[in-house]
């Protein structure tokens, strides 16, 4: 992986670790207030998941692979 490629992935890293908070925030004023519904928490919990798992992948492609 070249310097730059690692740059992109650790940029992309800390726009989604920003992304995963923000929403973290977002249902839990929601569900505090009662003002969300619950379709729209649960897409919301989905995009988070989502975004978990993508920052999982991008975590892993940074950690080289070690053969024991």
């Amino acid at each position: 992986m070249t310097e730059e490629e690692e740059k992109d992935i650790r940029t992309e890293l800390a726009r989604l670790r920003q992304e995963h908070r923000d929403l973290d925030f977002a249902i839990g004023a929601l569900a505090d207030t009662g003002r969300g519904d619950h379709l729209t928490l649960q897409r919301l919990k989905k995009k988070k998941l989502a975004i978990k798992d993508r920052i999982g992948h991008l975590e892993d492609r940074l950690v080289p692979d070690i053969i024991a």
